[in-house]
């Protein structure tokens, strides 16, 4: 277990939760609504790193009938959030451990989960997102057009800003279907931080 995987498993996990236990539902949805404005029917969906759940019953809302699965590495986050929504499928760990079938979901996202993983793991965890896909990959996370990391809560090497779309993009064959920016000035109490977000389709 790496340097970043054991902060967010271990040290930092019960803050997380703690953080992430307080939103506002009706405008979750409204950016979840947003930023798949231009997606197709979604009958099954794979959070990477869903934390307690927070987008999981967003889009819930939104696609009530599909199939929900999920990635969490911290223990106590994977127990609250398979409780709540009874997931399809689960995987307790990190998303380069996970082992689910190729094109098993419809939609495959993170939303500010990328930004934690260090910069050489990158692609190895966009890798499998790419490959559990059988149609579109969302990503949602802080931009920055050179890669930067800054510290978060005072450590250093937690958190890294930089064009995910970008790398994304240049690196799996996939087309652009939409990409924008949902601002913290009105998103910040559904949790959404100030996210630039690409939604892609293989």
């Amino acid at each position: 277990m790496n340097e970043q995987q054991k902060f967010w498993k271990e040290e930092y996990a019960s803050s997380y939760i703690e953080k992430n236990s307080d939103f506002d539902f009706d405008m979750g949805v409204q950016g979840w609504k947003e930023m798949l404005k231009k997606a197709g029917p979604v009958h099954s969906f794979l959070e990477c790193g869903s934390n307690i759940g927070r987008n999981i019953g967003f889009l819930s809302a939104i696609y009530p009938a599909a199939k929900k699965s999920l990635i969490e590495l911290s223990p106590a986050a994977y127990g609250i959030v398979t409780n709540r929504y009874k997931p399809d499928s689960s995987f307790n760990g990190p998303i380069v451990d996970s082992n689910f079938p190729p094109g098993s979901f419809d939609l495959v996202y993170t939303i500010g989960v990328l930004i934690h993983i260090h910069p050489d793991d990158l692609l190895a965890n966009m890798k499998k997102m790419f490959e559990y896909s059988s149609k579109y990959i969302l990503i949602g996370e802080y931009f920055n057009r050179t890669p930067v990391m800054i510290e978060y809560q005072g450590e250093a090497d937690k958190l890294f800003k930089r064009d995910f779309g970008k790398l994304f993009i240049e690196n799996f064959p996939v087309k652009l279907v939409d990409y924008g920016f949902l601002w913290g000035h009105l998103y910040d109490n559904a949790g959404f931080d100030d996210i630039t977000f690409w939604l892609f389709e293989k």
